[in-house]
């Protein structure tokens, strides 16, 4: 008899869990479906190390969350964008590109570099990406980093894939 009331508790307890597991998650997604906007513990800090020194960005971490087009390695290498026309241009096109995103905010511009903001709908991630028109390489260098985590299951190469395609069909 004691086996059973054991075994009974031991499953009230796995029930009990999972129901507040499940509630916490329904609260998660309510206050992010009706505040959308709020800075989550997710957002990380901005980093102190944005801009460009001497023409360069600042390097990629050693973690897969980033992509630079002035790296050298193969896991942070990608391809800059091409771009017609002049640097005013150029910034002001990219700026109506991430205008017409989700969850993006352009955080500071110039004539030849413009910093965004992206966030993820749900979790609240903020990953920081920078252009910069690069007029001796004639080029726009880029860089997409996400401040928290080790992995961005690839997110930061398809953002820049995506505003790259977007880039070159307008």
């Amino acid at each position: 008899m004691s086996v059973t009331k054991d075994t009974s508790k031991s499953i009230n307890w796995s029930l009990l869990s999972v129901v507040i597991v499940l509630a916490a998650v329904a609260i998660w997604i309510g206050v992010r479906v009706i505040l959308p906007d709020v800075p989550t513990v997710f957002a990380g800090r901005q980093p102190d190390n944005l801009g460009i020194t001497h023409g360069k960005f600042h390097s990629c971490p050693n973690t897969p969350n980033c992509v630079n087009s002035q790296s050298t390695d193969a896991e942070h290498s990608i391809q800059p964008l091409t771009y017609e026309g002049n640097n005013k241009e150029a910034i002001a096109q990219l700026k109506d590109i991430i205008n017409q995103q989700e969850r993006t905010e352009i955080i500071s511009e110039t004539d030849n570099y413009l910093y965004a903001q992206f966030t993820s709908h749900w979790m609240g991630f903020i990953d920081d990406v920078e252009f910069y028109v690069n007029e001796n390489q004639g080029v726009i260098d880029v860089r997409s980093a996400s401040r928290l985590g080790e992995s961005d299951l690839g997110v930061n190469r398809e953002r820049i894939e995506t505003i790259r395609q977007a880039f070159q069909q307008s």
